[in-house]
């Protein structure tokens, strides 16, 4: 786990060790992805360079250095990731004559384009990758992701340059860049609290989308090749889909996991897991203690505030597998203290509250080891998010009712706040006390409001429905196909399943684990994502999914082997953190002087009456709008930051 940074500026005036220079103030930027070492390659006669920053996990000698050069001498790489399945691929090359000099899994991987071609060995890769390999022979930049977005490329040409790498903090090292706000970028931000694929925040850049290979050439022409399309293989799976017993499946997913968790324990440095006590993070820990021969090392995040914490189930679940345990509780003044330093490691606008407990427990977990195994990616494979639970039978219903009066249900829940619903509730028996009532009622009346599920489902993981009024200069971002999908994936789970695996997991979800792991130089590994776990998942049928109305069905069972039942089974919680009370309390000044008209005017960013409208609205505990105003936030934040 690394970071990669370059550029391509063909008529460029600095010579090889200039240019090695200019690459190495650039990966310097990076040094917290990288705090072990540093390297720069360059090809003066094409004004390419390549800088890297290190992060020692496999090899942890020089032999492991980056920039590589093949020892052939063909290609050069730079590179971001874990390759998995390295020593499969060592045998195969060592029957092809290849030898080498360590056992890292850069040094394979380049001996596997030489054997291959760039193309077919990134077909061969199984793991987390993203990387930048120049070939020295035909003068071709290659830029390649891995095939679920694990690990982060950005790329594109500003002012006659092509940027490359992990992150665009390591552009503004270079004389010619020139950071431009792309206001399309903006609104479809605003809309999600983080960035589409392909958008950027800068323009001329993009993000590249996973599995993805570019091949530039020297005269500027791009081919994209596409080696892996999660939309094809959800396809593929679905039409291959054969009938399977509970017993079978159950099986084949176990050993599946098991062998994804192993491949994933493999390392020169030391080894912890990300437990939270739920579903995915105990699964993967209970796996892990079984290839273990030392207890693991497990790390989770509590809360002070009732209704967060997820700690005491984490501490549980940590003893029944005997695993060396450690817990840090946060409050609202560690969230204060790091708020200034997230435009820091988030580089572009990023706004899913969880970055704040993310961050405080990859910190404390760097303090202990090196690598941590998390559970993410179980929701978007087995349905484990409550709208996946929920949204597909209100829609239905929903759609069942006359139009008039769907809008006049969603406006009687209108009448009342969220928290007066929640209040409401509080007459009736504990036991009979729905949870959440207001959020609930809430949702629904966004079902009343939609005219489809995909509509439906974008309202449910989105903050502020028309982005492009409140965006200064905005324009939206165009709609999916909702009618194309519907016919694509006719099942509504399934349909919701595919978009969460598209957008969400690689453009919130794994954008939030690797910059919160990577600010502390920490490597986060997850074995959910093996892509053959993802593959087999779309061949199951929903009903190994969601059964009875729980979600993870299958995933629990497999857990179940290792854990008791009584110890996971409650309401899930997810990574939140009580950021509502936080904004009206100790963030009240910050958000204040964010949120006042001369910041917004400064800015230029946002329209400042939707915005103080609804800072009015929360502050004074009408509506509970944290979620959309940490999107502003952090957007002042960042422009402020970088801009």
């Amino acid at each position: 786990m690394c970071g990669l940074t370059g550029f391509w500026q063909p008529r460029s005036p600095l010579d090889r060790s200039g240019l090695e220079r200019l690459a190495l103030a650039m990966a310097a930027r990076l040094a917290h992805r990288g705090p072990d070492a540093e390297g720069a390659w360059a090809d003066a006669a094409c004004g390419l360079a390549l800088g890297h920053r290190r992060l020692a996990i496999r090899d942890l000698s020089p032999m492991g250095a980056q920039p590589m050069r093949s020892a052939g001498g063909r290609y050069v790489m730079a590179y971001n990731g874990e390759v998995y399945n390295a020593a499969e691929l060592t045998e195969d090359l060592q029957s092809l004559g290849h030898s080498f000099r360590g056992h890292s899994d850069t040094e394979v991987m380049l001996a596997a384009f030489e054997a291959w071609g760039v193309e077919a060995a990134v077909e061969r890769f199984w793991g987390m990758f993203a990387f930048a390999v120049w070939d020295v022979r035909e003068r071709v930049l290659w830029l390649g992701r891995d095939r679920l977005g694990v690990k982060p490329l950005i790329w594109g040409w500003v002012e006659g340059v092509l940027f490359f790498g992990s992150q665009p903090a390591s552009f503004f090292a270079h004389p010619d860049w020139k950071p431009r706000l792309d206001r399309r970028a903006l609104t479809a931000y605003l809309q999600f609290n983080d960035l589409p694929a392909p958008l950027s925040i800068y323009q001329g850049l993009e993000q590249l989308r996973p599995g993805r290979l570019l091949r530039i050439a020297g005269e500027g022409e791009v081919h994209q090749i596409v080696y892996w399309d999660v939309t094809q293989k959800a396809l593929e799976g679905i039409e291959q889909r054969v009938p399977m017993g509970d017993g079978e499946a159950l099986e084949q997913l176990e050993a599946l996991l098991r062998d994804a968790v192993r491949r994933r324990l493999v390392s020169d440095a030391p080894l912890g897991a990300f437990l939270s006590g739920g579903v995915d993070s105990s699964l993967v820990t209970a796996l892990m203690a079984r290839e273990s021969a030392a207890p693991v090392k497990t790390f989770t995040i509590g809360f002070r505030e009732w209704g967060f914490d997820e700690a005491p189930h984490a501490r549980e679940v940590a003893r029944h597998l005997g695993t060396d345990h450690h817990e840090l509780y946060l409050d609202s003044r560690e969230a204060l203290a790091l708020i200034p330093h997230l435009a820091d490691w988030f580089d572009e606008p990023f706004a899913d509250s969880s970055q704040i407990p993310a961050c405080l427990l990859s910190r404390m977990t760097r303090e202990h080891v090196t690598v941590a195994l998390s559970g993410d990616g179980g929701d978007e494979l087995f349905a484990g998010y409550n709208r996946h639970r929920v949204a597909p039978g209100l829609m239905a219903r929903a759609e069942r009712m006359p139009g008039g009066m769907r809008r006049l249900a969603a406006g009687m829940i209108h009448t009342l706040s969220p928290d007066s619903w929640d209040g409401l509730s509080r007459l009736l028996p504990v036991g009979r006390r729905p949870r959440q009532l207001g959020d609930k009622l809430y949702k629904a009346a966004e079902a009343f409001s939609s005219r489809s599920l995909g509509e439906f489902h974008r309202r449910l993981i989105g903050f502020w429905p028309a982005p492009e009024r409140v965006v200064r200069g905005g324009a939206a971002w165009p709609e999916p196909d909702d009618e194309a999908l519907a016919r694509q994936f006719p099942d509504p789970l399934e349909r919701m399943l595919h978009w969460d695996l598209l957008t969400y997991l690689p453009e919130d979800v794994m954008v939030k684990v690797d910059r919160a792991s990577m600010a502390f130089g920490l490597e986060a590994r997850e074995p959910l994502l093996d892509h053959r776990l993802v593959e087999f998942a779309w061949r199951l049928p929903v009903s190994l999914k969601l059964r009875g109305g729980q979600g993870k069905w299958l995933l629990r069972e497999v857990l179940y082997r290792h854990v008791p039942r009584g110890l996971i089974e409650r309401p899930k919680m997810g990574f939140a953190v009580p950021l509502g009370a936080w904004l009206r309390g100790p963030l009240r000044e910050w958000v204040e002087e964010t949120l006042g008209e001369r910041s917004l005017d400064q800015a230029g960013l946002f329209e400042a009456e939707p915005v103080r409208r609804r800072w009015e609205e929360h502050r004074s505990g009408r509506r509970d709008w944290g979620q959309s105003l940490w999107g502003v936030l952090m957007a002042m934040a960042w422009h402020r930051r970088w801009m």
